[in-house]
């Protein structure tokens, strides 16, 4: 017997929430198998089995959170199951290579494949195109994370959602498929005697492990705040500008602040660190996480090197991880070893956003609604404006309120003359300030 640990996704991953068994207690699967989906940064990643072997023993559930190197199940090699010694199956180290789970057509359900090539000898029998296996008296649906996830949002039963995929396997556009179809179905309102003014909902293990994650966020990181207003005329004329040449990509306002980020953290290299345990990590490159509201939740992408990137490179990157954040296509390379990230409630109308940080970073800015308003000029008369409210969350481990407030200071002044962010950022007077 040997055990089988949570791998670790990342360099900064401490955790990771285990979302699915693609294996069964008792059961035989190959080299390569999928055994399990663990949901990291947002991102679901599967684990493959390293060589032939039985799970004897799952040691955590589904929806469990599980430190990196934690053992999750307990393996026996094929020969063990036959009866003989054979050699044991290795376990998934912890610095496995990460297998990102896609909703593509040419990633069939290792699940499945067994269930096929084991009929006899495991009683496992296929029951068509609907995505699902029988094994004794188990019924088992064959589907991808997005799929379960949207699944659960629409309150829909996945086994009776029609599989499309290689081998029936359930995606996304089926349970969306399904979804419409229900709802066209539905009858009316029907008049109850005695209306429920509440019900229990049962959140899903992603919703959990949000749930989880910012509560220990608020509980173990010391937030502290620092807010200022940016004037954002000047920024508003250049960003016409820029949008003004047909042959370039559209900027928004997003972007523009991720671009002063890069700059901004680029120059304030001490700022670019985060807390890890019992030391501190230094990053010279800057990465900076874009929080995307999608229909399976928040994720956040990560737009890498802000600090070297041009403006329109950031732009395309940007556009391209928030659509493929959307369809649920996120891979384990786009997401993770960031220091900031970015949460733009703005469009929303929103005046002002206090953000909790995401760990493992050390900040995240809160960016609200830009607004008109009236101030008084030099000379004291009246003057229109056009302003943002920036809130800056800290985590003081490892930031002091000064360096915060210069910090904020000094990427307002970036977004006041924009003409910057055009520009390389400039060299810090100490070159070892990040060491």
């Amino acid at each position: 017997m040997t055990d089988l640990v949570m791998p670790k996704f990342g360099l900064t991953m401490t955790e990771g929430l285990l979302t699915e068994w693609h294996v069964a207690p008792g059961e035989a699967f190959r080299a390569g198998d999928i055994l399990f989906t663990v949901e990291t940064e947002k991102v679901a990643n599967d684990v493959e089995a390293e060589a032939d072997g039985v799970l004897a023993e799952i040691v955590v559930p589904e929806g469990e959170t599980v430190p990196v190197g934690n053992p999750v199940a307990r393996l026996a090699s094929a020969k063990d199951d036959a009866g003989s010694t054979g050699e044991q199956t290795k376990s998934a180290r912890p610095d496995q290579a990460p297998h990102p789970a896609a909703d593509t057509e040419d990633a069939p359900s290792a699940r499945k494949l067994m269930a096929e090539h084991d009929l006899a000898r495991e009683q496992v029998t296929p029951t068509g195109r609907n995505g699902r296996v029988t094994k004794g008296d188990v019924l088992r649906v064959i589907a991808t994370p997005l799929a379960r996830s949207l699944a659960t949002k629409e309150g829909l039963d996945l086994h009776r959602v029609e599989g499309t995929g290689p081998m029936g396997r359930i995606k996304a556009r089926d349970v969306e498929a399904a979804a419409k179809l229900s709802t066209s179905h539905q009858p009316g309102p029907v008049t109850k005697a005695e209306p429920a003014h509440a019900r229990q909902i049962v959140p899903d293990a992603a919703r959990l492990a949000t749930a989880r994650r910012v509560s220990a966020a608020k509980r173990d990181i010391p937030h502290f705040y620092v807010t200022h207003e940016a004037e954002l005329s000047a920024l508003t004329a250049l960003r016409r500008q820029l949008n003004a040449d047909a042959d370039g990509p559209r900027v928004t306002v997003t972007h523009m602040l991720i671009r002063a980020l890069g700059v901004a953290l680029t120059e304030h290299p001490a700022m670019n660190r985060i807390w890890a345990g019992d030391h501190i990590i230094a990053f010279s490159q800057v990465d900076i996480g874009m929080v995307t509201q999608t229909p399976g939740g928040l994720r956040i992408p990560v737009i890498r090197d802000a600090g070297r990137t041009a403006l329109d490179d950031i732009a395309a990157q940007a556009r391209d991880l928030a659509e493929r954040a959307r369809s649920g296509r996120l891979g384990a390379s786009d997401v993770g070893d960031g220091v900031i990230s970015i949460s733009n409630v703005g469009m929303m109308g929103v005046t002002s956003l206090t953000p909790i940080i995401n760990p493992p970073n050390a900040m995240i800015l809160g960016v609200g609604a830009e607004r008109q308003l009236f101030r008084p000029d030099e000379t004291g008369a009246p003057a229109l404006r056009r302003e943002m409210t920036l809130t800056l969350a800290c985590d003081h481990r490892i930031i002091d309120g000064v360096d915060a407030a210069r910090f904020l200071a000094d990427l307002v002044a970036l977004l006041e003359t924009p003409l910057r962010l055009l520009r390389p950022a400039r060299g810090t007077a100490d070159p070892n300030a990040g060491e």
